[in-house]
């Protein structure tokens, strides 16, 4: 189903047939990247899209956001909007480039996410402890 255009670019809602919620995690979220905590947090949502992994957004906040560097890559969801990607630099010296992916204006469907971030589960280690 689409919904309004951002320029050429289609805008998508959810539906019963191709759903996204957006619950919180409502447990500890680690984020290691080369051993390292990157990033740990109490307060992760955990947005679950159609038949995808679900997927942890942990608040900007619980991030160690001096180890990030802004990259130029970009994408687009139609269901979540303009995407920014940031490399991570660990303590080590090492740079994982575009590991973390955030919706810094995300279309109304998953407004919640709007301050958070995602890591790429092949470029970090994500644990969630058990309940």
């Amino acid at each position: 189903m689409t919904h309004g255009h951002s320029g050429r670019r289609p805008i998508h809602v959810p539906t019963d047939e191709y759903p996204i919620t957006v619950t919180p995690t409502g447990r500890q979220v680690t984020v290691r990247i080369g051993g390292e905590v990157i990033a740990d947090s109490a307060n992760a949502l955990t947005l679950q899209e159609s038949n995808h992994p679900a997927v942890q957004y942990i608040p900007l906040a619980d991030v160690k956001t001096d180890l990030l560097t802004r990259t130029q890559t970009t994408s687009y969801c139609p269901f979540k909007g303009d995407a920014a990607y940031y490399s991570v630099t660990t303590a080590a010296g090492q740079t994982i480039a575009d590991a973390i992916w955030t919706y810094e204006q995300p279309f109304a469907a998953v407004a919640p996410i709007a301050g958070h971030v995602a890591f790429y589960p092949d470029k970090a280690d994500i644990s969630v402890a058990d309940a």
